[in-house]
């Protein structure tokens, strides 16, 4: 039997990233480690929930503050370690103006080379080496998928997914509950929503 040129095509595969709610962290600028949520914005996670498109598959990091937003969002999610948050190392609970006062030669290094960890956990570039990793097995599943992660990832999704210099990772702003989203069909990423603070359901 003859393939279609339509059936040759690859899958179309639909990613919708979701920032957890906000946390103590987020308010006071801190560097998270495992808090949960705080004050849940019930209002924007029922908009959000009532919006969100069927998917094949529904994703979220280990940690409580977005296992409790997908638990929110009402999505029956699995926890995917390749979206847990970067480790900060010593650093987890601070806020970053301490840490500058106190390291400010790390604070700095950190901040400019995507290569340095001086605070004895992850480094950025390994962060994006993880979520790209991750994104190729979705690229490979072709189907839409729903994850519900923190900024860092969802800027590592970004990075990746543009190909963008790994220094730009600190120029994209990420806020609670906003959506990301990205598609693929064949060997490239397209970025089509970042930050969004809105969802449009998909026909």
């Amino acid at each position: 039997m003859a393939v279609s040129s339509r059936q040759q095509r690859a899958a179309t595969a639909r990613v919708i990233l979701i920032c957890h709610g906000s946390t103590e962290a987020v308010r006071a600028a801190k560097f998270p480690s495992d808090e949960p949520l705080d004050d849940p914005d019930l209002k924007t996670i029922k908009t959000l929930a009532d919006a969100l498109p069927q998917a094949s598959q529904c994703w979220t990091g280990p940690e409580r503050r977005t296992q409790q937003t997908a638990q929110a969002l009402g999505l029956n999610a699995r926890i995917e370690p390749l979206l847990r948050d970067c480790d900060y190392g010593a650093w987890a609970g601070r806020t970053f103006d301490d840490v500058h006062a106190h390291e400010p030669d790390a604070a700095s290094a950190w901040l400019r080379d995507p290569a340095a960890a001086p605070h004895g956990g992850e480094t950025i570039a390994a962060v994006i080496q993880r979520v790209g990793q991750w994104l190729a097995g979705e690229r490979a599943r072709g189907q839409r998928a729903v994850a519900v992660t923190h900024p860092a990832i969802i800027r590592a999704a970004i990075v990746h997914a543009i190909k963008a210099a790994p220094q730009s990772f600190w120029r994209i702003d990420i806020a609670p509950l906003s959506v990301t989203r990205l598609s693929s069909q064949g060997g490239r990423w397209n970025l089509s929503a970042a930050g969004c603070m809105a969802i449009k359901k998909p026909s």
